[in-house]
């Protein structure tokens, strides 16, 4: 059995810590689609007297009677005539009287998305109704822009009466890992690179099944959770989701901004206000090269792990899916499926040193990646360093090489690093440098000062700590 519900300590303390403070709360909890948030609330409710409400899309009116009859039930007692939330949240204060007590509205962004003036209608019940309880109310939302817009923004009637928020984000690398106890770290990386780091997708995965096996039961297979999951993360939050799914198509082959408006057949003009809606949502991190303080050049690149695969594999394959050619697109995955974990894990790696899982000489101000050209034979004149992490107070670099690779040459990987850190300028001449290597295994390990070699047992053990 794999764990439901790993860590959020820190979540949890939050929430703990607003439950001891006196008098009336107001909470938003939000954060992307998947993340957890449901199951930490619930966590942090248990055992506690409380009210849990999932709102739909059913309007006002339809969902202020379903909390009634939902508070009734709580309180064990009969429905009240409510018809709207200023009054049931009466009921609901009469009958808690002075005791602590939660209420939870889970995806009170569907209420706002239905009627505008939901955020008014909670200042009432905020300033009038709850002020001389000690009610703790939770608004939990999965739309980022709905709740920003609804609940925290400047101008939303809730602005001032929030005691507190938290945006709710994917899982640390090592709570990831969690989920698969007594499974190999190469097992691991690999079923990293297709769920990432979303609860709701690394719970689909059964660690006794090879990723293959994985994929074909709960990802090409139709009708499964994670068969249409790509698609419904889009369509649940935008009403017209086709371009979107071809940017991230695009971002699946190529960082580039204007390589992605010419994949996805989109002006290069129109790209930003697409890909800022993409990363409100969470799914899309725009980044630049780690040492320039004002970068000239972005890069785009999918954030989830999940939805980089479902984008690069089933999306492009839905007909042949749909007509059940599943061991087909199987065959496909199987071809590239290598390549696509070494992509991931650049990405593993980097995680690893930005949430100081991984040892360092010294503490990184911020980590990232390197690019750029060189005085050289064009079209050989480029370079690409997968790590970099500086602190500027000290004066020290690192540069990182990742190859998803078994008995890599680290002579030969690091004289080839080190080449390429030749090209950054950053304090050059008086910067501190340190260089590291992650791989699956090394021909041989080499001992030289400022070096540091990861291979999975290294990794392993980083996860482990």
């Amino acid at each position: 059995m794999q764990p439901n519900f790993i860590n959020r300590k820190e979540e949890l303390d939050f929430l703990s810590g607003k439950w001891k403070e006196s008098g009336p709360q107001m909470i938003v909890i939000y954060g992307r689609r998947r993340v957890g948030k449901t199951a930490l609330i619930a966590r942090f409710c248990n055992e506690k007297p409380h009210i849990f409400f999932l709102a739909n899309k059913r309007g006002t009116k339809a969902n202020a009677a379903r909390l009634a009859e939902s508070s009734a039930a709580s309180f064990s007692d009969i429905k009240p005539a409510a018809n709207d939330f200023d009054e049931v949240f009466r009921y609901i204060a009469k009958r808690a009287g002075k005791k602590r007590f939660a209420v939870v509205i889970d995806e009170f962004s569907y209420l706002i998305e239905q009627d505008s003036a939901i955020p008014s209608v909670f200042q009432l019940i905020a300033d009038e109704i709850l002020k001389e309880t000690n009610i703790m109310l939770i608004l939990c939302g999965s739309s980022i822009s709905m709740m920003e817009e609804g609940a925290l923004s400047y101008k939303s009637p809730l602005y001032g009466r929030r005691t507190g928020q938290w945006k709710v984000s994917p899982l640390h690398i090592r709570d990831a890992a969690k989920f698969f106890p007594g499974i190999s770290t190469e097992r691991f990386v690999e079923l990293y690179s297709i769920a990432g780091n979303i609860p709701a997708y690394l719970i689909k995965l059964n660690r006794k099944k090879s990723p293959m096996e994985n994929i074909k039961a709960n990802i090409l297979t139709k009708g499964e959770f994670l068969y249409d999951e790509g698609e419904n993360v889009l369509r649940q939050e935008l009403k017209e989701p086709d371009t979107y799914f071809d940017i991230l198509r695009a971002m699946t082959k190529a960082g580039k901004p204007g390589e992605i408006s010419s994949l996805a057949g989109i002006g290069a003009n129109d790209l930003p206000k697409y890909v800022k809606t993409l990363h409100r949502l969470d799914l899309v991190e725009k980044y630049s090269m780690v040492t320039q303080k004002k970068p000239k050049k972005s890069m785009y690149a999918i954030k989830d792990n999940f939805i980089r695969f479902w984008f690069e594999f089933v999306w492009p394959n839905r007909s042949e899916l749909e007509e059940g050619k599943s061991d087909y697109v199987l065959g496909i995955i199987r071809e590239k499926f290598s390549q696509m974990v070494g992509k991931t894990f650049e990405g593993f790696c980097l995680s690893l040193i930005k949430e100081s899982a991984v040892k360092l000489p010294f503490v990184p101000e911020q980590a990232g990646k390197e690019w750029g050209k060189f005085n050289g034979e064009p079209g050989k004149n480029t370079y690409e360093i997968d790590i970099v992490a500086l602190n500027s107070k000290t004066g020290e670099i690192l540069f990182g090489e990742c190859k998803w690779k078994d008995k890599v040459d680290a002579a030969k990987s690091l004289a080839e690093l080190k080449k390429k850190a030749e090209m950054v300028e950053w304090n050059k001449g008086k910067r501190k440098e340190h260089y590291c290597l992650f791989a699956k295994s090394f021909k041989r390990r080499i001992q030289e000062p400022g070096v540091l070699l990861f291979d999975l047992k290294d990794i392993g053990k980083c996860l482990k700590s």
